[in-house]
């Protein structure tokens, strides 16, 4: 594990001293992590996306990216049993997403100096997730249940996405699809939904 985290630190190190320019976005999403422990969750999230360009002309770059996504769930019910009297339940949940990603990035949002008013991108890159996963416990009388366990797995990611051009300054507004599946024992598949404004 210490040999991949320095591995992709000196990576991004090499990839920023060699970048042509630096580009940035924000806004929000939704991620859904799924497996047959604990079924599905949904988590809406804020997103910083960081790249630099590392190969790029007018209309066309390469980049090396960490979209950043760090997410809230929740739930509250209140139940009322004439036997129990009121039950109460709250849930809260914390997720961070965090993939390396190397994109090609074509029109729109490619460059500082394209004209370009629509564009797209697609890539791929390694990943670390952050959240609860689930795990089932067996407890004394040898029954088993599904209990809550957060923990950080790694695995391989890809994205999509189209970029409209907007304003003078070729800001743009940005839809992104991802996915990610987690190498551990849960097979966890990560899929998200983003909406940035990339400045």
């Amino acid at each position: 594990m210490k040999k991949i985290i320095l591995s992709c630190v000196f990576l991004c190190a090499g990839i920023i001293s060699q970048s042509q320019s630096f580009m940035h976005g924000a806004g929000v999403g939704i991620f859904v992590p799924h497996n047959s422990v604990m079924g599905t969750s949904i988590s809406g999230t804020l997103t910083y996306s960081p790249r630099f360009n590392f190969m790029e002309n007018d209309g066309f770059s390469l980049s090396a990216g960490i979209p950043i996504n760090v997410g809230f769930s929740g739930s509250y019910s209140l139940e009322y049993n004439s036997y129990y009297g009121t039950e109460e339940s709250n849930t809260f949940g914390f997720m961070l997403n965090a993939p390396l990603m190397i994109n090609l990035n074509v029109g729109a949002g490619s460059t500082t100096d394209t004209e370009s008013r629509f564009g797209f991108f697609v890539g791929g890159g390694f990943g670390l997730h952050y959240g609860d996963l689930g795990t089932y416990v067996t407890d004394e009388y040898g029954y088993e249940y599904y209990d809550s366990k957060y923990k950080a797995v790694y695995g391989p990611a890809g994205n999509a996405g189209i970029r409209i051009g907007v304003g003078r300054q070729q800001k743009n507004i940005e839809i992104r699809l991802s996915y990610m599946k987690c190498s551990d024992e849960t097979k966890t598949s990560i899929y998200g939904v983003n909406t940035l404004f990339n400045f």
